[in-house]
């Protein structure tokens, strides 16, 4: 009884060792233990006594060898590379069958290469010729007969390019205001088109320099509201009394007519109340029907004063006026 007890409680033991082999984590998939209980399992549970839906169970979970490993990857492989044959050849088959269907006569056409023909270019021979082939001399063109409208026509190409006779000078009645270079000069120029001198030059030198006159005097003055309407003026025209004399020599338009507002009038020295060594000068603000013109001034009651009269057209007559 002793000696059975104890045979039982050893193979009791043993039950227990194998099942924690089977069931007891590892730390790898190739130890000892784990190959064991591969084998074991490849057995399909022999061993153990366990029925076949245990044992595919446990192979499912049971850890893959390495060649297994690798046959699993080119089985995958063999597959992928088969799937991806037949869909191409699918994909081929149902264009070729769409084409078919659409139009059958063109099917043969998409399969054989047409022939290439090679044309050679010839050159043009016609009447017309290039540029480079042959030219007529242009005499023979101009003495040609040409018949335009049913009237006979004789060309030439004798004689020679020459101006007109009334060319030779330049006439100033002509003139445009895009001949000045001052804006304001260039809208009295229109308008005394028929009364400018033979040869006058718009453009001529204005002597500015900037405003060199005493403060206060007449020639200051004169300067100052002189560029404020935009006209020319020297800066070096001397006294007021010689400021028409100044102005001709530069090519300024000098005569004794007032004519707009702005022109510069010159008195000599001692001329209508004027300084008998200085002369004065003033500048036209307003001609009057009548021929009188109303003129601003400076120095005239007093340094620096500006006051305005106005001078009669037979006094005006006597002075000189200076326009641009």
């Amino acid at each position: 009884m002793r000696h059975g007890a104890h045979k039982a409680a050893k193979a009791s033991a043993q039950r227990i060792q194998l099942s924690k082999m089977l069931f007891s984590s590892g730390r790898g998939s190739h130890t000892a233990r784990s190959v064991r209980v591969a084998q074991l399992v490849s057995n399909n549970g022999a061993i153990l006594g366990i029925d076949d839906a245990l044992a595919a169970k446990l192979n499912e979970v049971a850890p893959q060898t390495r060649r297994a490993l690798r046959e699993a990857a080119r089985a995958a492989e063999r597959r992928s590379t088969f799937m991806t044959s037949a869909s191409l050849a699918a994909l081929v088959g149902a264009t070729a069958s769409a084409i078919a269907f659409a139009n059958p006569d063109d099917t043969a056409s998409l399969l054989a290469d047409e022939a290439t023909t090679t044309t050679q270019l010839k050159r043009v021979t016609s009447v017309t010729a290039s540029r480079s082939d042959s030219r007529t001399p242009l005499d023979e063109i101009a003495n040609t007969t040409v018949s335009s409208d049913g009237k006979s026509q004789q060309t030439s190409n004798e004689g020679d390019w020459q101006a007109s006779s009334d060319s030779s000078a330049l006439d100033v009645k002509s003139m445009s205001r895009s001949l000045a270079n001052n804006s304001v000069v260039a809208v009295l120029l229109e308008r005394d088109v028929d009364q400018l001198p033979a040869g006058f030059d718009p453009n001529h030198a204005s002597g500015d320099s900037g405003n060199t006159y005493p403060w206060g005097q007449c020639t200051w003055y004169a300067y100052e509201r002189r560029t404020e309407l935009g006209l020319p003026v020297g800066s070096y025209f001397g006294n007021g009394g010689s400021w028409a004399s100044s102005a001709s020599t530069m090519g300024y338009w000098v005569d004794s007519t007032p004519r707009h507002v702005g022109d510069l009038v010159s008195f000599l020295p001692g001329q209508m109340g004027a300084d008998a060594y200085y002369g004065h000068v003033a500048v036209v603000e307003k001609i009057n029907k009548d021929g009188s013109i109303e003129i601003s001034e400076s120095n005239v009651k007093g340094l620096g004063v500006i006051s305005t009269r106005t001078i009669s057209a037979t006094d005006a007559a006597d002075l000189s006026f200076i326009h641009y």
